[in-house]
């Protein structure tokens, strides 16, 4: 045990113990084997017979480990402000119950179905740091165990409906180990001393064969008839629609190996499921695709990138992946350095891919753009010899966190279009919005027109003064953008952008209210692309009540049409979807 005690000085002694950590600390300059002194009353005998050494000492090395952890590490709340009373994690339902208090009215050719919204709700109270003699590592922001709200929306006949809400955790193998033992266990390993991380990547590996929790966190899909909950440091998992009931993890049948991404897309016409997943260690980033019934990989190709780009979605046309290669990076060199695991680096590249769906590294066309930091894709399409691409644009990223030291709100998204001419090489990339400053993240657009050039998206709308205050994104509103619409009360028209920046129209919660997990919901036999609804999670955190609110998306900054009144608070989280379901099996 010496020796490995030792190991860990050696190859964590890369910076100097950080000033927070003090030299005289009783706590952290214990000798090594007095603090195992209480383990030799229950390390077990080593048994004579072979057959039980390796188990023995496997058992043995898991107790000596676990007991180093506990000596020199020790688990500190990360406090929450005031005004971050909702990103609180609360208590799981057991079971579904109803919701009675409706404002306004359901419509009647609103479908039967489930809204879903996946979210962080950290078990063991909140979020953690530790402290050691390595030095203080911390989860950041978006990490904390995946927790599903439902809603489900049953219809009798018109205009009666039963509403219920449930909800549940996510149960990773990950989140079963820390909850049967009742305690946190796994070491923060993504921001904080490079000492602490190191030291953290080792013990959680030695301990649990994993570097990380599997959070599943992020985002809720539907592929073959099977819903599933992913974030992308881990592949996903199956859940049970109905009672929220994690069901297996999805490797498919075994062929895919790594992280996911959490915006996966299917192809246009063909109904395969094209995905993405990035590692620390090379290769950096593979694409999959997935076949439309979900039993087999089809596709598997390296893209042989040099560096592990942070990309959270991908983009698909009809013929083509999208591949967004920009500045925000994990570079365990770096880290051994002494500098951050995760960084973004406005002075590097930044360029997107454009790729033939069952191409390979070397038919990847590369664009270079302008520095920047894009989470969430808008959509993509093929416009005659160019391929288009919208999202969110930021200037920074707020993962792992912002900057202080930036312009005001420059981590901050906005509308961003990049036309990328297959033919000529050549890229036109503008801001959507022109003058208009309207700050906006999680977009969403009629799933029908996923891939295909479309005339309407919606996304929420961030209140740049609450989120500054804390240095994480509240949404105060939501935005229907029209991309076949011009404004010109905001033109910015000149020889370098000259088309007019479209059309927005808000719609806006009252102060101290914000939002969550907004989606798109068709309406029943709708034949106008931005015929339905939007449907979110919405927080007052004035009277600390929660809501859903649906929106009709024809009369977007109308009146609310209807307000359903939670009967537990729903703390703030992130993607959201509407699963139409049948209850009829039920």
């Amino acid at each position: 045990m010496a020796t490995l005690y030792k190991t860990f000085i050696v190859n964590c002694s890369i910076q100097k113990r950080p000033s927070h950590v003090s030299d005289n600390s009783r706590h952290y300059n214990l000798p090594l084997f007095p603090a195992f002194k209480p383990l030799k009353k229950v390390l077990p005998e080593v048994p004579l017979q072979i057959d039980d050494v390796k188990k023995t000492m496997s058992k043995t090395a898991a107790i000596l480990l676990d007991a180093f952890v506990d000596s020199f590490f020790e688990f500190i709340d990360q406090p929450l402000l005031p005004s971050q009373s909702n990103f609180a994690p609360v208590v799981e339902l057991g079971e579904a119950i109803v919701v009675t208090s409706i404002q306004g009215q359901i419509p009647d050719d609103f479908p039967e179905g489930v809204y879903i919204r996946n979210g962080p709700n950290p078990l063991f109270g909140g979020l953690q740091s530790t402290n050691s003699i390595f030095g203080r590592s911390s989860y950041i922001w978006v990490e904390g165990e995946g927790m599903l709200h439902a809603i489900y929306f049953k219809r009798w006949s018109p205009g009666i409906w039963t509403v219920l809400y449930n909800n549940k955790y996510v149960e990773t193998d990950t989140y079963k180990v820390e909850k049967q033992r009742s305690k946190p266990l796994f070491l923060p390993a993504i921001e904080g001393d490079s000492p602490a991380i190191l030291s953290a990547y080792l013990l959680n590996w030695l301990r649990f064969g994993k570097v990380n929790k599997y959070i599943s966190n992020t985002n809720v899909f539907e592929h073959s008839g099977k819903f599933y909950s992913v974030a992308e440091n881990h592949i996903p998992q199956e859940i049970d629609i109905f009672t929220l009931k994690t069901l297996r993890n999805w490797n498919v049948n075994g062929a895919w190996d790594r992280p996911f991404t959490s915006h996966p897309k299917k192809v246009p016409g063909t109904g395969e499921l094209v995905t993405f997943g990035v590692a620390a260690t090379k290769p950096f980033a593979v694409v999959g695709i997935i076949s439309a019934d979900g039993k087999k990989l089809v596709h598997k190709v390296d893209l042989k990138l040099n560096r592990c780009t942070l990309c959270h979605d991908i983009g698909v046309t009809q013929r083509y992946n999208v591949i967004m290669d920009f500045p925000l990076t994990i570079d365990l060199n770096r880290l051994l350095r002494g500098g951050p695991l995760m960084k973004y680096n406005k002075e590097e590249y930044a360029r997107i891919g454009v790729m033939p769906h069952y191409g390979d590294a070397n038919s990847i066309k590369w664009f270079e753009v302008e520095p920047n930091c894009t989470f969430h894709i808008i959509n993509s399409f093929e416009d005659g010899h160019e391929v288009v691409v919208r999202g969110c644009r930021s200037l920074d990223s707020l993962i792992p966190g912002p900057d202080p030291s930036l312009k005001e709100f420059e981590w901050l998204s906005r509308c961003h279009e990049w036309r990328l001419n297959m033919q000529t090489g050549e890229v036109k990339e503008r801001g959507l919005c022109g003058a208009n400053i309207v700050y906006m993240d999680f977009p969403m657009i009629n799933g029908n027109f996923i891939g295909i050039r479309n005339r309407y998206a919606y996304t929420q709308v961030v209140d740049p003064i609450a989120s500054s205050t804390q240095d994480v994104p509240k949404y105060g509103g939501l935005a229907k953008l029209y991309f076949e619409e011009s404004c010109a009360k905001f033109s910015m028209r000149n020889r370098e952008q000259p088309e007019e920046p479209i059309r927005v129209e808000c719609h806006m919660f009252e102060k101290n209210t914000f939002c969550s997990g907004a989606a798109f919901v068709p309406r029943d036999g709708g034949l106008e692309e931005d015929d339905g609804w939007i449907i979110a999670f919405v927080h007052n955190e004035d009277t600390n009540i929660s809501e859903v609110h649906i929106i009709d998306t024809k009369k977007f900054s109308g009146e609310t049409v209807a307000k359903i009144t939670m009967p537990r608070r729903v703390p703030y989280g992130f993607h959201g979807a509407f699963m139409p379901i049948s209850f009829e099996t039920q």
